[in-house]
């Protein structure tokens, strides 16, 4: 049995900051210019990100809305809308960002020096643990993205298309040619990725425990990316 370390995989945290805890100093007489000086909008953007997050595991994507967001972010709807046009549009900003974190951490997970089958299980432990560190999130991005029209569709595909080419890049090293293991074809990854992540999504769906798939994970990546004869 192998233990899983999950480690938070959100550049957002598990909930919004006050604002008391970016400034260094904060001066008693006037509250509100110690939080302009402090704070520009990278900063107000990343605690919407944080808030509209905060809010997905409280109520869910679908019943979220911007006064959650703005609730848990400690700020404004007008700071919201300077910001975003719409609660879809911050969800695909979140979503973005988390997919972004996830294909970091899988990459930094993998040593290209060991072997090719310890490296599918640090790939697909990685993964899992970056899932778990936020079902909501995760089972937000695999079921609400794809029905919340064009732009997120094609997001959706962007988000697909960085895991393919990770996946592509991380067998395409000599250590792994040299086993016999070569990058796969597109449709090959896409269909290892979809799988992997409707496991993930049913798994969470059910009220299981994600690492538990860890396994069979491992055991089906092996099988598609090994060796051939």
């Amino acid at each position: 049995m192998y233990q899983i370390t999950v480690r938070p995989c959100t550049i957002w945290g598990k909930s919004a900051p006050s604002w008391r805890d970016s400034l260094t100093t904060v001066t008693t007489a006037q509250p509100s210019l110690a939080l302009a000086t402090a704070e520009g909008p990278a900063e107000f953007r990343r605690r919407l990100l944080a808030g509209l997050a905060e809010a997905i595991r409280e109520r869910g994507f679908r019943e979220s809305t911007v006064a959650d967001v703005v609730r848990h972010a400690r700020t404004s709807r007008r700071t919201f809308y300077e910001h975003f046009a719409s609660k879809q549009a911050c969800f695909i900003a979140l979503l973005q960002e988390a997919n972004a974190e996830m294909v970091r951490r899988v990459a930094a997970a993998v040593d290209p020096r060991a072997p090719w089958d310890a490296q599918v299980r640090q790939a697909i432990e990685a993964w899992i643990a970056c899932a778990q560190s936020d079902p909501a999130i995760t089972l937000s991005w695999i079921r609400e993205i794809s029905s919340l029209g064009d732009a997120a569709r094609q997001v959706q595909r962007e988000l697909l298309e960085a895991f393919v080419v990770l996946v592509q890049r991380l067998t395409d090293t000599p250590e792994l040619r040299a086993a016999g293991i070569v990058p796969p074809p597109r449709p090959f990854a896409v269909m290892l990725l979809g799988g992997l992540r409707e496991l993930i999504a049913t798994t969470v769906e059910d009220g299981g425990d994600i690492s538990d798939i860890a396994e069979v994970a491992v055991r089906a990546t092996r099988a598609m990316l090994g060796p051939r004869g």
